[in-house]
Protein backbone atom coordinates (compact mmCIF):
# COMPACT_ATOMS: atom_id res chain seq x y z
CA UNK A 1 0.00 0.00 0.00
CA UNK A 2 2.93 2.45 0.93
CA UNK A 3 4.52 1.97 -2.56
CA UNK A 4 1.30 2.54 -4.13
CA UNK A 5 0.43 5.69 -2.35
CA UNK A 6 4.09 6.86 -3.08
CA UNK A 7 3.79 6.18 -6.80
CA UNK A 8 0.56 8.04 -6.86
CA UNK A 9 2.68 11.20 -5.49
CA UNK A 10 5.69 10.74 -7.44
CA UNK A 11 4.15 10.39 -10.37
CA UNK A 12 1.33 13.16 -10.37
CA UNK A 13 -2.29 10.42 -10.01
CA UNK A 14 -2.74 11.45 -6.62
CA UNK A 15 -1.63 14.37 -4.30
CA UNK A 16 -2.85 15.21 -0.93
CA UNK A 17 -5.22 18.31 -0.92
CA UNK A 18 -3.95 21.70 0.05
CA UNK A 19 -0.59 20.67 0.75
CA UNK A 20 1.26 23.84 0.94
CA UNK A 21 -0.99 24.62 4.06
CA UNK A 22 -0.04 21.18 5.76
CA UNK A 23 -2.98 19.53 3.94
CA UNK A 24 -6.50 18.72 4.55
CA UNK A 25 -7.72 15.68 6.38
CA UNK A 26 -8.80 12.89 3.90
CA UNK A 27 -9.18 14.74 0.84
CA UNK A 28 -7.19 14.20 -2.10
CA UNK A 29 -6.71 16.11 -5.50
CA UNK A 30 -6.21 13.34 -8.93
CA UNK A 31 -3.03 14.95 -10.98
CA UNK A 32 -2.90 14.89 -14.20
CA UNK A 33 -2.11 11.43 -14.62
CA UNK A 34 -4.41 9.84 -11.74
CA UNK A 35 -7.26 12.63 -13.62
CA UNK A 36 -7.24 10.37 -16.87
CA UNK A 37 -6.99 7.35 -14.86
CA UNK A 38 -10.03 7.99 -12.82
CA UNK A 39 -11.93 9.49 -15.85
CA UNK A 40 -11.05 6.03 -17.92
CA UNK A 41 -12.93 4.37 -14.61
CA UNK A 42 -15.80 6.50 -15.07
CA UNK A 43 -16.02 6.25 -18.81
CA UNK A 44 -15.74 2.46 -18.23
CA UNK A 45 -19.07 1.64 -16.23
CA UNK A 46 -20.56 4.59 -18.41
CA UNK A 47 -19.77 2.13 -21.64
CA UNK A 48 -20.61 -0.94 -19.77
CA UNK A 49 -23.84 0.52 -18.07
CA UNK A 50 -25.40 3.10 -21.18
CA UNK A 51 -23.79 2.99 -24.00
CA UNK A 52 -23.81 -0.73 -24.67
CA UNK A 53 -27.51 -0.87 -23.26
CA UNK A 54 -30.70 0.21 -24.71
CA UNK A 55 -32.64 -0.06 -21.10
CA UNK A 56 -30.38 2.42 -19.50
CA UNK A 57 -30.39 5.84 -19.57
CA UNK A 58 -28.46 8.80 -18.05
CA UNK A 59 -28.69 11.76 -15.43
CA UNK A 60 -27.04 14.07 -14.13
CA UNK A 61 -28.45 15.56 -10.90
CA UNK A 62 -27.91 18.72 -8.98
CA UNK A 63 -25.68 18.49 -5.47
CA UNK A 64 -28.04 20.57 -3.87
CA UNK A 65 -31.73 19.43 -3.60
CA UNK A 66 -35.09 20.75 -1.65
CA UNK A 67 -34.27 19.24 2.33
CA UNK A 68 -37.75 17.82 1.98
CA UNK A 69 -35.93 14.53 -0.21
CA UNK A 70 -34.07 13.61 2.85
CA UNK A 71 -36.60 13.97 5.40
CA UNK A 72 -38.80 11.45 2.90
CA UNK A 73 -35.47 9.42 2.09
CA UNK A 74 -34.73 9.06 6.17
CA UNK A 75 -31.52 10.59 5.62
CA UNK A 76 -32.46 12.92 7.97
CA UNK A 77 -33.53 10.48 10.35
CA UNK A 78 -31.79 7.77 10.33
CA UNK A 79 -28.30 8.55 8.40
CA UNK A 80 -26.34 8.60 11.01
CA UNK A 81 -22.92 6.48 13.13
CA UNK A 82 -22.69 5.98 16.71
CA UNK A 83 -20.14 8.16 17.78
CA UNK A 84 -17.77 7.76 21.12
CA UNK A 85 -15.17 10.09 22.44
CA UNK A 86 -11.92 9.17 23.85
CA UNK A 87 -11.33 11.49 27.65
CA UNK A 88 -7.59 11.03 27.43
CA UNK A 89 -6.63 11.51 23.88
CA UNK A 90 -9.75 13.52 23.11
CA UNK A 91 -10.10 11.70 19.30
CA UNK A 92 -13.23 10.18 18.03
CA UNK A 93 -14.14 6.80 16.95
CA UNK A 94 -17.20 4.88 15.74
CA UNK A 95 -18.32 2.69 18.31
CA UNK A 96 -19.23 0.07 15.79
CA UNK A 97 -15.56 -0.02 14.69
CA UNK A 98 -13.90 -0.82 18.45
CA UNK A 99 -11.78 -3.40 19.38
CA UNK A 100 -13.41 -5.77 21.33
CA UNK A 101 -11.03 -5.26 24.17
CA UNK A 102 -13.01 -1.96 24.74
CA UNK A 103 -9.51 0.39 24.94
CA UNK A 104 -8.86 3.65 23.01
CA UNK A 105 -7.68 2.74 19.47
CA UNK A 106 -5.53 5.37 19.26
CA UNK A 107 -3.58 5.85 22.64
CA UNK A 108 -4.58 2.33 24.28
CA UNK A 109 -6.34 3.47 27.71
CA UNK A 110 -9.00 1.31 29.00
CA UNK A 111 -12.30 2.77 30.31
CA UNK A 112 -12.08 6.37 28.82
CA UNK A 113 -14.76 6.24 25.90
CA UNK A 114 -18.11 8.09 26.56
CA UNK A 115 -21.24 6.36 25.93
CA UNK A 116 -22.06 6.25 21.96
CA UNK A 117 -24.07 9.14 20.73
CA UNK A 118 -25.73 9.21 17.03
CA UNK A 119 -24.19 11.64 14.75
CA UNK A 120 -25.61 12.41 11.21
CA UNK A 121 -23.10 11.96 8.64
CA UNK A 122 -24.77 14.83 6.04
CA UNK A 123 -22.96 18.07 5.38
CA UNK A 124 -25.33 20.79 6.47
CA UNK A 125 -24.90 24.42 4.50
CA UNK A 126 -27.11 27.29 3.73
CA UNK A 127 -28.47 28.65 0.80
CA UNK A 128 -29.14 32.37 0.91
CA UNK A 129 -27.90 35.28 2.35
CA UNK A 130 -29.84 34.38 5.83
CA UNK A 131 -28.28 31.47 7.98
CA UNK A 132 -31.57 30.34 9.56
CA UNK A 133 -33.13 27.32 9.81
CA UNK A 134 -35.61 28.00 6.73
CA UNK A 135 -32.44 28.43 4.61
CA UNK A 136 -30.76 24.81 5.55
CA UNK A 137 -29.80 22.50 2.86
CA UNK A 138 -27.80 19.78 2.64
CA UNK A 139 -24.78 18.18 0.38
CA UNK A 140 -25.92 14.68 -0.92
CA UNK A 141 -24.82 11.98 0.71
CA UNK A 142 -25.50 9.84 -2.30
CA UNK A 143 -26.79 10.22 -5.78
CA UNK A 144 -29.55 8.11 -5.60
CA UNK A 145 -32.21 10.29 -4.23
CA UNK A 146 -31.60 12.53 -7.24
CA UNK A 147 -32.78 9.50 -9.97
CA UNK A 148 -35.91 8.93 -7.61
CA UNK A 149 -37.38 12.08 -7.77
CA UNK A 150 -36.65 12.60 -11.63
CA UNK A 151 -38.36 9.16 -11.66
CA UNK A 152 -41.80 10.59 -13.60
CA UNK A 153 -39.74 12.75 -15.40
CA UNK A 154 -37.25 10.18 -16.90
CA UNK A 155 -39.90 7.82 -17.53
CA UNK A 156 -41.98 10.29 -19.17
CA UNK A 157 -39.43 11.49 -22.14
CA UNK A 158 -37.47 8.18 -22.35
CA UNK A 159 -40.26 6.38 -22.97
CA UNK A 160 -38.54 3.51 -21.29
CA UNK A 161 -40.68 0.54 -19.64
CA UNK A 162 -40.27 -1.21 -16.97
CA UNK A 163 -37.63 -3.18 -16.40
CA UNK A 164 -34.97 0.00 -17.45
CA UNK A 165 -32.10 1.67 -15.53
CA UNK A 166 -31.13 5.14 -14.76
CA UNK A 167 -27.29 5.80 -14.65
CA UNK A 168 -25.83 8.83 -12.93
CA UNK A 169 -21.74 9.65 -11.67
CA UNK A 170 -21.20 12.54 -9.55
CA UNK A 171 -19.71 13.69 -6.48
CA UNK A 172 -21.27 12.63 -2.80
CA UNK A 173 -20.23 13.96 0.39
CA UNK A 174 -20.46 12.26 4.15
CA UNK A 175 -19.04 13.59 7.29
CA UNK A 176 -17.19 10.62 8.12
CA UNK A 177 -16.17 10.15 11.57
CA UNK A 178 -12.84 7.68 10.43
CA UNK A 179 -12.23 8.69 7.08
CA UNK A 180 -8.59 6.68 5.98
CA UNK A 181 -6.81 4.32 4.01
CA UNK A 182 -5.64 6.94 1.25
CA UNK A 183 -8.36 7.14 -1.02
CA UNK A 184 -10.20 4.18 0.07
CA UNK A 185 -12.81 6.39 2.67
CA UNK A 186 -13.20 10.14 2.29
CA UNK A 187 -15.51 12.94 3.23
CA UNK A 188 -16.07 14.02 -0.62
CA UNK A 189 -15.73 11.00 -3.08
CA UNK A 190 -17.51 10.39 -6.20
CA UNK A 191 -19.92 7.53 -6.76
CA UNK A 192 -21.50 6.05 -9.71
CA UNK A 193 -24.96 4.73 -9.34
CA UNK A 194 -27.55 2.69 -11.30
CA UNK A 195 -30.97 2.23 -10.31
CA UNK A 196 -33.12 -0.20 -12.61
CA UNK A 197 -36.72 -0.34 -12.16
CA UNK A 198 -38.59 -3.82 -12.33
CA UNK A 199 -42.19 -5.19 -11.50
CA UNK A 200 -42.36 -6.40 -8.33
CA UNK A 201 -42.74 -9.77 -8.83
CA UNK A 202 -39.54 -9.75 -10.95
CA UNK A 203 -36.91 -8.42 -8.49
CA UNK A 204 -35.23 -10.95 -7.01
CA UNK A 205 -34.23 -12.08 -10.99
CA UNK A 206 -32.99 -8.81 -11.49
CA UNK A 207 -31.19 -8.69 -8.35
CA UNK A 208 -29.48 -11.74 -8.97
CA UNK A 209 -28.67 -10.69 -12.88
CA UNK A 210 -27.00 -7.33 -11.45
CA UNK A 211 -24.90 -9.66 -8.90
CA UNK A 212 -23.18 -11.51 -11.31
CA UNK A 213 -22.65 -8.76 -13.93
CA UNK A 214 -20.97 -5.70 -11.36
CA UNK A 215 -18.69 -8.67 -10.56
CA UNK A 216 -17.97 -9.32 -14.31
CA UNK A 217 -17.16 -5.87 -14.67
CA UNK A 218 -14.58 -5.95 -12.18
CA UNK A 219 -13.13 -8.81 -13.37
CA UNK A 220 -13.22 -8.48 -16.91
CA UNK A 221 -10.92 -4.58 -16.40
CA UNK A 222 -8.04 -6.73 -15.11
CA UNK A 223 -9.49 -7.18 -11.51
CA UNK A 224 -8.02 -10.96 -10.75
CA UNK A 225 -10.65 -13.47 -9.41
CA UNK A 226 -8.40 -14.33 -6.33
CA UNK A 227 -8.93 -10.85 -4.95
CA UNK A 228 -12.73 -10.53 -5.39
CA UNK A 229 -15.79 -12.14 -3.74
CA UNK A 230 -19.42 -11.64 -3.51
CA UNK A 231 -20.43 -11.22 -0.20
CA UNK A 232 -24.35 -11.76 0.71
CA UNK A 233 -25.10 -9.18 3.65
CA UNK A 234 -26.66 -10.80 6.73
CA UNK A 235 -30.42 -9.85 7.91
CA UNK A 236 -28.75 -8.03 10.46
CA UNK A 237 -26.64 -6.02 8.26
CA UNK A 238 -29.23 -4.97 5.62
CA UNK A 239 -30.44 -1.21 5.49
CA UNK A 240 -34.04 -0.44 6.62
CA UNK A 241 -35.08 -0.26 2.94
CA UNK A 242 -33.63 -3.52 1.47
CA UNK A 243 -34.45 -7.20 0.92
CA UNK A 244 -31.16 -8.34 0.00
CA UNK A 245 -27.44 -6.83 -0.27
CA UNK A 246 -24.28 -8.02 -1.69
CA UNK A 247 -21.45 -6.58 -1.90
CA UNK A 248 -18.90 -6.74 -3.67
CA UNK A 249 -15.37 -6.88 -2.42
CA UNK A 250 -11.80 -6.29 -2.92
CA UNK A 251 -8.75 -8.06 -0.80
CA UNK A 252 -6.83 -4.79 0.31
CA UNK A 253 -3.69 -4.62 2.11
CA UNK A 254 -5.85 -4.29 5.63
CA UNK A 255 -8.26 -6.91 4.71
CA UNK A 256 -11.24 -7.16 2.40
CA UNK A 257 -13.55 -4.09 1.65
CA UNK A 258 -16.42 -3.05 0.02
CA UNK A 259 -16.06 -1.77 -4.07
CA UNK A 260 -19.60 -2.19 -4.65
CA UNK A 261 -22.99 -2.81 -3.59
CA UNK A 262 -26.00 -4.34 -4.80
CA UNK A 263 -28.68 -3.87 -3.37
CA UNK A 264 -32.67 -4.50 -3.21
CA UNK A 265 -34.37 -1.16 -2.18
CA UNK A 266 -38.29 -2.83 -2.80
CA UNK A 267 -40.57 0.27 -3.51
CA UNK A 268 -39.11 2.33 -0.38
CA UNK A 269 -37.78 5.09 -2.16
CA UNK A 270 -40.54 6.08 -4.56
CA UNK A 271 -43.37 5.39 -2.40
CA UNK A 272 -41.63 7.71 0.61
CA UNK A 273 -41.23 10.55 -2.27
CA UNK A 274 -44.72 10.02 -3.74
CA UNK A 275 -46.43 10.22 -0.34
CA UNK A 276 -44.07 13.57 0.95
CA UNK A 277 -44.63 15.22 -2.43
CA UNK A 278 -47.92 13.99 -3.30
CA UNK A 279 -46.57 13.28 -6.81
CA UNK A 280 -47.86 10.21 -8.44
CA UNK A 281 -44.19 7.96 -8.95
CA UNK A 282 -46.15 4.76 -10.37
CA UNK A 283 -46.27 2.90 -13.64
CA UNK A 284 -49.19 1.88 -15.58
CA UNK A 285 -48.53 -1.07 -17.37
CA UNK A 286 -51.44 -0.75 -20.48
CA UNK A 287 -50.94 -4.21 -21.98
CA UNK A 288 -52.46 -5.63 -18.38
CA UNK A 289 -54.15 -2.85 -17.14
CA UNK A 290 -52.39 -3.24 -14.28
CA UNK A 291 -50.75 0.33 -11.70
CA UNK A 292 -48.00 -0.62 -9.48
CA UNK A 293 -44.81 1.05 -7.87
CA UNK A 294 -41.50 -0.47 -9.16
CA UNK A 295 -39.13 -2.35 -7.15
CA UNK A 296 -35.66 -0.75 -7.23
CA UNK A 297 -31.98 -2.99 -7.84
CA UNK A 298 -29.15 -0.74 -7.05
CA UNK A 299 -25.38 -1.35 -8.30
CA UNK A 300 -23.85 0.91 -6.43
CA UNK A 301 -19.81 1.93 -7.40
CA UNK A 302 -17.29 4.34 -5.55
CA UNK A 303 -15.10 5.94 -8.59
CA UNK A 304 -12.44 6.70 -5.67
CA UNK A 305 -12.73 3.14 -4.60
CA UNK A 306 -12.62 1.18 -7.68
CA UNK A 307 -9.78 3.66 -9.14
CA UNK A 308 -8.11 2.36 -5.55
CA UNK A 309 -8.55 -1.47 -6.68
CA UNK A 310 -7.89 -1.17 -10.46
CA UNK A 311 -4.33 0.58 -8.78
CA UNK A 312 -3.11 -2.11 -6.52
CA UNK A 313 -4.29 -4.93 -8.69
CA UNK A 314 -2.30 -3.68 -11.73
CA UNK A 315 0.91 -2.71 -8.92
CA UNK A 316 4.19 -5.42 -9.68
CA UNK A 317 7.47 -4.89 -8.77
CA UNK A 318 9.70 -7.98 -11.03
CA UNK A 319 13.12 -8.65 -11.99
CA UNK A 320 14.02 -8.25 -15.50
CA UNK A 321 16.70 -8.52 -17.91
CA UNK A 322 19.08 -5.80 -18.04
CA UNK A 323 20.47 -6.20 -21.48
CA UNK A 324 23.65 -7.00 -19.91
CA UNK A 325 23.71 -10.49 -18.55
CA UNK A 326 22.25 -9.74 -15.37
CA UNK A 327 18.79 -8.30 -14.12
CA UNK A 328 17.34 -5.06 -12.82
CA UNK A 329 14.21 -4.39 -10.70
CA UNK A 330 11.55 -2.60 -13.03
CA UNK A 331 8.12 -1.37 -11.08
CA UNK A 332 4.88 -2.00 -13.29
CA UNK A 333 1.34 -1.27 -13.72
CA UNK A 334 -0.29 -3.87 -15.72
CA UNK A 335 -3.82 -1.86 -16.22
CA UNK A 336 -6.24 -2.52 -18.66
CA UNK A 337 -5.23 -0.54 -21.76
CA UNK A 338 -8.57 0.71 -21.41
CA UNK A 339 -7.92 2.14 -17.86
CA UNK A 340 -4.20 3.69 -18.73
CA UNK A 341 -3.99 7.09 -18.22
CA UNK A 342 -1.64 7.16 -21.22
CA UNK A 343 -1.89 5.07 -24.18
CA UNK A 344 0.57 5.13 -26.29
CA UNK A 345 4.47 6.62 -25.62
CA UNK A 346 6.13 8.36 -28.45
CA UNK A 347 9.86 8.50 -27.74
CA UNK A 348 12.61 9.42 -30.21
CA UNK A 349 15.51 8.14 -29.60
CA UNK A 350 17.63 10.98 -28.53
CA UNK A 351 16.84 14.90 -29.42
CA UNK A 352 18.76 14.62 -32.11
CA UNK A 353 17.37 17.96 -34.86
CA UNK A 354 16.49 15.01 -37.12
CA UNK A 355 14.62 12.86 -34.88
CA UNK A 356 12.73 15.27 -33.16
CA UNK A 357 10.79 16.62 -36.15
CA UNK A 358 9.74 13.26 -37.06
CA UNK A 359 8.76 12.35 -33.57
CA UNK A 360 6.62 15.36 -33.48
CA UNK A 361 4.81 14.57 -36.62
CA UNK A 362 4.02 10.76 -35.24
CA UNK A 363 2.74 12.21 -31.85
CA UNK A 364 0.48 15.17 -34.16
CA UNK A 365 -0.95 11.83 -35.96
CA UNK A 366 -1.18 9.84 -32.77
CA UNK A 367 -2.78 12.41 -31.00
CA UNK A 368 -6.77 13.06 -32.05
CA UNK A 369 -6.89 8.84 -31.40
CA UNK A 370 -4.98 8.59 -28.21
CA UNK A 371 -3.95 10.06 -24.92
CA UNK A 372 -0.60 10.32 -25.89
CA UNK A 373 2.93 11.17 -24.28
CA UNK A 374 6.66 12.48 -25.82
CA UNK A 375 9.33 12.06 -23.69
CA UNK A 376 13.06 12.65 -25.02
CA UNK A 377 14.42 13.04 -21.52
CA UNK A 378 17.07 10.69 -20.44
CA UNK A 379 18.34 7.19 -21.78
CA UNK A 380 15.85 5.12 -23.65
CA UNK A 381 16.03 2.19 -20.80
CA UNK A 382 15.07 4.76 -18.12
CA UNK A 383 12.28 6.26 -20.21
CA UNK A 384 10.39 2.64 -21.00
CA UNK A 385 10.79 2.14 -16.87
CA UNK A 386 8.95 5.63 -16.37
CA UNK A 387 5.87 4.13 -18.90
CA UNK A 388 6.10 1.08 -17.28
CA UNK A 389 5.73 2.40 -14.03
CA UNK A 390 2.04 4.29 -14.68
CA UNK A 391 1.10 2.12 -17.06
CA UNK A 392 1.53 3.20 -20.40
CA UNK A 393 0.46 0.18 -22.85
CA UNK A 394 2.66 1.08 -26.05
CA UNK A 395 6.06 2.57 -26.25
CA UNK A 396 6.82 4.07 -30.10
CA UNK A 397 10.21 4.58 -30.41
CA UNK A 398 11.56 6.92 -33.20
CA UNK A 399 15.71 6.28 -34.45
CA UNK A 400 17.59 7.20 -36.94
CA UNK A 401 16.42 3.89 -39.15
CA UNK A 402 13.15 5.85 -39.47
CA UNK A 403 14.72 8.71 -40.65
CA UNK A 404 15.53 5.93 -44.27
CA UNK A 405 12.54 3.54 -43.84
CA UNK A 406 9.74 5.26 -42.17
CA UNK A 407 9.13 2.72 -39.31
CA UNK A 408 9.04 2.90 -35.74
CA UNK A 409 9.97 0.49 -33.18
CA UNK A 410 6.48 -0.57 -30.69
CA UNK A 411 7.16 -1.91 -27.63
CA UNK A 412 4.68 -3.65 -25.58
CA UNK A 413 4.70 -2.91 -21.82
CA UNK A 414 3.58 -6.32 -20.06
CA UNK A 415 5.74 -8.36 -22.41
CA UNK A 416 9.06 -5.70 -23.41
CA UNK A 417 8.36 -7.95 -26.98
CA UNK A 418 9.12 -5.41 -29.94
CA UNK A 419 7.81 -5.14 -33.47
CA UNK A 420 8.87 -2.84 -36.14
CA UNK A 421 5.57 -0.91 -37.84
CA UNK A 422 5.64 1.33 -40.62
CA UNK A 423 4.50 4.81 -39.85
CA UNK A 424 1.70 4.40 -42.37
CA UNK A 425 -0.08 2.20 -40.52
CA UNK A 426 0.71 3.05 -37.02
CA UNK A 427 -2.79 4.02 -36.27
CA UNK A 428 -4.20 1.05 -37.47
CA UNK A 429 -2.13 -1.09 -35.48
CA UNK A 430 -2.39 0.58 -32.05
CA UNK A 431 -6.05 0.97 -32.83
CA UNK A 432 -6.70 -2.63 -32.89
CA UNK A 433 -4.52 -3.29 -29.57
CA UNK A 434 -6.18 -1.00 -27.84
CA UNK A 435 -9.80 -0.86 -27.84
CA UNK A 436 -11.83 2.45 -27.95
Amino acid sequence: MDRVVNLCKRRGLVFPSSEIYGGFRSTWDYGPLGVELKRNVKDAWWRAMVQLRDDIVGLDAAILMAPKVWEASGHLATFSDPLVDCRSCKERFRADHLPKSGACPNCGAKDSLTEARHFNLMFKTFVGPVEDDAAVAYLRPETAQGIFVNFANIQTTSRKKPPFGVAQIGKSFRNEITPGNFIFRTREFEQMEMEYFVPPDDADRWYEYWCQERFRWHLDLGVPESKLRLRPHDAEELSHYSTATSDVEYEFPWGWGELEGIANRTDFDLEQHAKSSGQELSFFDQENDHRYVPYVIEPALGADRATLAFLLAAYEEEEVPNGKGGTEKRTVLHLDPRLAPIKVAVLPLSRNERLVPVADEIAGALRPHFMIDVDSSGSIGRRYRRQDEVGTPCCVTVDFDTLDDRAVTVRDRDSMTQERIPVDGLVTYLRERLPW
